[in-house]
């Protein structure tokens, strides 16, 4: 563990999660990969608008925190790469799901707030 998460984790635990799973795309990969082991491809073709470049930093970042797997295999000629989470991985899938569940429950109060805000900002 780097200095900089040991020192955010005696400060708040929440910062060690949000280390990992901060960034625009990263929530929406690790929703897609909870439905079970996707090909590149696929993530790219059901998250609108990331590019290439980034599903694969990101993807590698995952990787390199033993939240992802990465495997590749042959089919035919072809080379195929697939992303699953780790048993390690899995075990943020709770925390996941809580977000998530905080995040249908509170959707109208939060688009409201930053409707709010952003008519005070232009004011």
């Amino acid at each position: 563990m780097s200095d900089e998460i040991a020192d955010q984790s005696l400060e708040c635990p929440v910062n060690i999660t949000i280390e990992i799973i901060a960034g625009k795309w990263k929530p929406s990969i690790l929703c897609e990969l909870r439905h079970g082991a996707r090909r590149f491809n696929d993530l790219k073709r059901d998250i609108a608008g990331i590019s290439d470049k980034v599903l694969s930093a990101h993807l590698r970042e995952l990787e390199a925190d033993g939240i992802v797997s990465r495997r590749e295999f042959y089919e035919g000629a072809v080379l195929a790469t697939e992303y699953a989470f780790t048993d390690y991985g899995r075990t943020l899938i709770p925390a996941l799901d809580a977000l998530a569940e905080w995040g249908l429950q509170h959707a109208n109060e939060a688009f409201t707030a930053r409707l709010r805000r952003g008519r005070r900002a232009r004011q």
